[in-house]
């Protein structure tokens, strides 16, 4: 057992607003520069939608991500012999329309404009030709149209479901869309690691941080190709890519990132979690449908006295292990199983979870005969010769998963590689917790039907109340638990990377335990 410790993150979907404060957040401190400007190191997409950069997800287009090879994984559209031959050429690589054209406005006109019977306009103007522009995409064009032809329509993973439950879940009452909050996942498996010639990219050893070495990245841009969620961009004016570096000074500093600090919704937990390296490669060749758990059993016991003494060889310090034992993604992830990797068919081991979103409104469309109703209206009357109606009526307070309107068949296709039950559980577990809370604040369930949605949920009262708060109530040391930053270990492992190629990923761990967590 080889453990290691990485910083974590939870999202919960439920909780967030769609305010886009993080991406604000990010933007100004820092991709507000030159060559950065199509850059949203966070952003938050609607879905179902395209996303950020147009169908990121589809990987037959972006060829991104690791992809089974026998026994192992190879990567799917990078690595040396793939990335020699389109070295001068790569066809998978967004380009600037998938992200969309940046532009500002030409404030002068505002200022300057003379006196006049109009009202000046401020025109849009391109930050990379500064030549007058017709805005046709941005980094949230489609926000909120989680019906449209042109977004909600083409989502990827629509294709998990059948053309009727399509069309149904694009009936005008029957409309509903969520909000995914993105940033890179600082993965386990990283592809974009793995596939940069020059190994610029590495892994961070005492907190398993994704960063790009500027001074060593050559900007082949492999790890744009390599990253399936499309989190490493090119900088045009430095020539060097560029990623999410999860506000490491920050977190150094004992400060939660900014994306997250700033959360209106509070939807973001951070922490540590420790887990077996050894079992990295086994889990990323796993079967597909067999990936998620495989990847939460990795995970490990904070508290098992044979953990701790195994991190304790490894050279993980005690109040990093004090950390992971009030880590709130541990929590969430492992001891209350309601959180989802995005994408975890990628096989990078995503380190980001996601509480799926629990639709508060599950009203439902039924077929009706409404010929006797219209014979008894008067002619002049208005009624209309359709066969549905929209239904609110349930049997009882917050419904039933089976009649939410956005079927589970698409949130497997986002959480769990297509198991629909994987996701079935987190939202009954989700549901219990409601139920359990109406029981307790308002009193108008009974003790017998709110003991059976926790007992269905596989949860106790306890475990209830306990994430409830964690979910509702919680203060911010609650929500980020960062462990104290060592520098004096740090600081061992500032090498150039490509002397320690090898274990560029997982830390170094060259000669001695207690260089690498």
């Amino acid at each position: 057992m080889d453990v290691r410790s990485q910083i974590s993150m939870v999202f919960h979907l439920d909780k967030c607003i769609g305010c886009h404060t993080c991406s604000i957040a990010c933007k100004n401190i820092w991709t507000d520069r030159k060559g950065a400007e199509y850059m949203w190191w966070n952003n938050v997409e609607t879905k179902p939608g395209t996303g950020f950069p147009t169908k990121w997800e589809d990987q037959r287009i972006y060829q991104g991500g690791w992809e089974k090879d026998g026994d192992g994984i190879a990567l799917r559209g990078a690595g040396k012999r793939k990335g020699l031959s389109n070295i001068f050429y790569n066809p998978h690589l967004p380009v600037i329309d998938d992200y969309y054209e940046p532009f500002t406005y030409k404030y002068l006109d505002l200022i300057e404009a003379r006196a006049g019977n109009d009202q000046p306009t401020a025109r849009p103007i391109s930050m990379i030709t500064g030549k007058p522009m017709d805005i046709k995409m941005g980094p949230n064009w489609d926000d909120d149209l989680g019906g449209s032809p042109d977004y909600a329509r083409n989502d990827p993973n629509l294709e998990a479901l059948t053309p009727a439950e399509r069309d149904a879940m694009f009936e005008l009452e029957r409309i509903a869309f969520f909000y995914l909050p993105r940033i890179c996942n600082h993965c386990l498996n990283p592809g974009c690691v793995a596939a940069c010639p020059s190994g610029a990219i590495y892994k961070r050893g005492e907190d398993g941080i994704v960063l790009i070495d500027q001074l060593v990245c050559r900007g082949w841009r492999m790890c744009v190709t390599a990253c399936p969620y499309k989190k490493t961009f090119y900088n045009w004016s430095t020539g060097k890519s560029e990623k999410c570096i999860l506000c490491y000074p920050r977190i150094e500093a004992g400060y939660a990132p900014a994306c997250m600090h700033s959360c209106v919704g509070r939807i973001r937990y951070l922490g540590v979690m420790l887990y077996d390296a050894d079992r990295i490669h086994a889990v990323a060749s796993a079967n597909e449908q067999d990936l998620v758990q495989a990847q939460l059993d990795m995970i490990l016991d904070p508290f098992d006295p044979k953990v701790i003494a195994a991190a304790k060889a490894n050279g993980i310090a005690d109040s990093t292990l004090d950390a992971a034992q009030y880590s709130p993604t541990y929590k969430y992830v492992k001891k209350w199983g309601m959180a989802l990797p995005l994408h975890p068919e990628f096989r990078t081991l995503p380190m980001l979870f996601y509480v799926p979103p629990l639709l508060p409104v599950m009203a439902s469309v039924k077929t009706v005969d409404h010929t006797e109703q219209s014979e008894k209206m008067h002619d002049i009357a208005k009624h209309w010769p359709d066969n549905w109606v929209y239904d609110t009526s349930t049997t009882e307070l917050f419904g039933t998963i089976a009649d939410a309107r956005l079927p589970l068949k698409y949130l497997a296709s986002l959480f769990s590689a297509g198991d629909t039950e994987a996701v079935k559980v987190r939202l009954l577990k989700l549901m219990a917790v409601r139920i359990h809370r109406r029981r307790v604040t308002v009193g108008d369930i009974s003790d017998q039907r709110a003991d059976q949605a926790l007992k269905e949920a596989g949860l106790t009262a306890a475990e209830a109340e306990d994430i409830y708060y964690l979910s509702a109530l919680a203060k911010f040391n609650d929500r980020f638990v960062i462990p104290a930053a060592h520098r004096e270990q740090a600081i061992e492992m500032m090498e150039f990377t490509g002397d320690v190629k090898g274990n560029i990923g997982f830390g170094f761990k060259a000669d001695t335990a207690e260089r690498g967590l």
